[in-house]
């Protein structure tokens, strides 16, 4: 007798246990999840993310930097056509800062090819760029005579090391992180779209609910009088 009272306890706990399984279904946005993926397929229409525009404008401004000074080195020695003309023109590798200068366009060309027009998502030509600067201005530093020269010498060198190191950085830690995390919730939010939409299939219209019509008060009392009242009298 005490097994049908015990069968409806544990199917009222398991009821009670699914629920919230339900909330949870139930309270999927798929509104606010279309809304997300929208905004994040705007993103990729519009070319590169916010962090890669920030990259490539760091970039930019390296090359911009290194070229100011090196302007500023021409003028202190003597006039920029002719101390142009002897760095250029009669390159010395032990005196002159125009391989400085090129280097900084190297570097503005590879990156900008790599991450801006080409959207590498790869660290391979952050690595390869560092890697022949620090090279470079590691043997241009110890062959050359550029500390002589005034403070021109230490300044071009450690600030093209030190702008290059930033670049590498920058790109490792923020660029390529951040893109990866927003790529990783681009695809749970459509995976929760996809669901949503399986467990959401349509928005009910008014049409599709009916409420049967309240039953008047004292209505059966009616019919049943009207009923004796139809009897035939014998």
């Amino acid at each position: 007798m005490n097994r049908i009272p015990a069968d409806a306890e544990n199917a009222h706990s398991s009821s009670v246990d699914s629920c919230p399984s339900l909330r949870d279904v139930h309270s999927i946005n798929p509104t606010h999840l279309m809304a997300r993926i929208e905004s994040y397929e705007g993103r990729e229409k519009k070319g590169i993310s916010d962090v890669r525009r920030t990259f490539c404008l760091f970039v930019t401004f390296d090359l911009l930097f290194i070229t100011l000074l090196w302007i500023i080195e021409l003028n202190v020695k003597g006039g920029i056509e002719t101390t142009l003309e002897k760095e250029v023109l009669h390159y010395d590798y032990s005196s002159s800062y125009f391989d400085i200068f090129l280097l900084a366009v190297f570097r503005f060309k590879v990156l900008i090819l790599a991450y801006a027009m080409c959207r590498l998502r790869h660290w391979w030509a952050i690595a390869f760029t560092t890697a022949v600067t620090s090279a470079f201005l590691l043997a241009k530093v110890i062959i050359s005579q550029l500390f002589s020269q005034g403070a021109f010498g230490y300044v071009l060198p450690i600030i093209s090391f030190i702008l290059a190191w930033i670049e590498t950085w920058f790109l490792d830690f923020k660029v390529l992180p951040q893109e990866a995390e927003e790529e990783n919730r681009f695809l749970i939010a459509q995976d929760a779209s996809e669901r949503a939409a399986l467990l959401h299939p349509g928005v009910l219209s008014d049409g599709q609910f009916y409420s049967p019509p309240e039953s008047v008060a004292g209505s059966d009392e009616d019919s049943e009088e009207k009923q004796d009242s139809e009897k035939p009298i014998v």
